[in-house]
């Protein structure tokens, strides 16, 4: 099996840890409560962790002098392969909830098929990174229901935001052909498999909340390809912008 394809891999989970952590990070000091702010800024500690994970392994494999920090501060925008709906802005409340809440349900179910893949490193990065998942997920999981079964104005916000994020989630599951070579050796899990055990999940959590699920649409996709919407540049223009000032910069 090709390193190359490996590493590409390795930055597509250390792209959407890396992109969503940031997002989160946003709300440190603005968050609706002393209690969310912690919790926010948890989440986004832990997302890029697993980001410096993913990301190093992925520079282990390519060599070439590179290490997680490069990775994280010196690819341009085209070279990032995170999904769109991780890179969608905060937005209200319901909006973060709803983007942590589809994405948590996703990534909980690849960590946990990860773990059974035959890249020992891999497998122990999900391993690891799984318990914190299972946080974020309940986390998401609770506020989505809460906010759903809640007053007629966070219903009516927590409904507006599932649908504003449900055209995102497609791409979740895409299959591009570096997917489809590494599931072949059982280093990637099959993501129509996800797909199914996802909808389910969804399902559950949306009728608890007495939310609608959205019904088809249009997918918005590309990210891993490196199409990304215009909010990814400037998420990079303040993540990167102290390396790109002051290159080779150490604490």
């Amino acid at each position: 099996m090709s390193a190359e394809l490996k590493a590409i891999y390795a930055q597509y989970l250390g792209d959407n840890s890396l992109i969503l952590g940031q997002r989160l990070s946003e709300w440190c000091g603005h968050s609706p409560a002393l209690e969310l702010d912690m919790s926010l800024s948890n989440l986004s500690l832990d997302l890029i962790g697993q980001a410096q994970l993913f990301l190093g392994y992925s520079a282990q494999l390519l060599g070439q002098d590179l290490d997680e920090d490069k990775l994280a501060f010196l690819r341009d925008v085209m070279d990032f392969k995170n999904v769109l709906l991780v890179e969608q802005p905060n937005g209200d409340f319901a909006h973060t909830v709803a983007r942590q809440f589809f994405f948590s349900a996703f990534q909980s179910l690849e960590l946990e098929a990860l773990k059974s893949s035959t890249d020992s490193e891999l497998a122990a990065i999900a391993a690891k990174a799984s318990k914190e998942v299972a946080y974020h997920l309940r986390f998401a999981r609770d506020w989505t229901i809460r906010l759903g079964d809640g007053t007629e104005e966070s219903t009516r916000r927590m409904q507006t935001a599932i649908e504003d994020m449900w055209r995102f989630t497609d791409e979740l599951f895409h299959m591009d052909d570096t997917h489809q070579a590494l599931l072949a050796d059982g280093v990637a899990p099959d993501l129509n498999t996800i797909r199914a055990q996802w909808d389910a999940l969804v399902d559950e959590v949306l009728a608890e909340a007495k939310l609608t699920r959205p019904g088809p649409c249009r997918p918005i996709m590309g990210g891993r390809e490196g199409h990304h919407s215009e909010h990814l540049g400037h998420i990079l223009s303040e993540m990167q912008y102290l390396q790109r000032a002051y290159p080779g910069a150490q604490w």
